[in-house]
């Protein structure tokens, strides 16, 4: 079954799918966000997506070697070089529905969009 975010966002030579902070917001819902910065930057000054599961960069495929590899996942970091390379990770994994956040929170903060400050919490 092809999720909704599949049409709003672009294929990726690495096998991931690239979107922009505002396609992607309207699915925020419809599928995990994982946040691969540390956790200074995920309650820093850009803040962090409502939700999202804060999972660095370096524990990425430990922490989600048991999820179901066709649940949606959306990669976010600061500029959005981090979340690619996590969202790589992933597809060699075998996650088959994985999407990078093009220009990160940057570009999410960019175009105004709502983040939360929350504490973390590292999975």
């Amino acid at each position: 079954m092809q999720d909704p975010l599949f049409q709003e966002s672009e294929r990726n030579p690495q096998g991931f799918r690239d979107i922009s902070p505002l396609a992607a917001l309207p699915y925020l819902g419809a599928v995990r966000v994982v946040d691969v910065r540390e956790p200074e930057e995920y309650v820093g000054p850009l803040g962090h997506l409502q939700n999202a599961d804060l999972i660095p960069l370096a524990t990425v495929s430990l922490a989600l070697a048991e999820a179901p590899r066709s649940q949606p996942i959306l990669v976010v970091c600061r500029s959005g070089g981090r979340s690619a390379r996590a969202a790589a990770q992933l597809v060699e994994f075998g996650f088959q529905r994985v999407y990078n956040l093009m220009g990160g929170m940057l570009a999410w903060d960019a175009n105004q969009l709502p983040v939360s400050r929350a504490p973390a919490e590292v999975r």
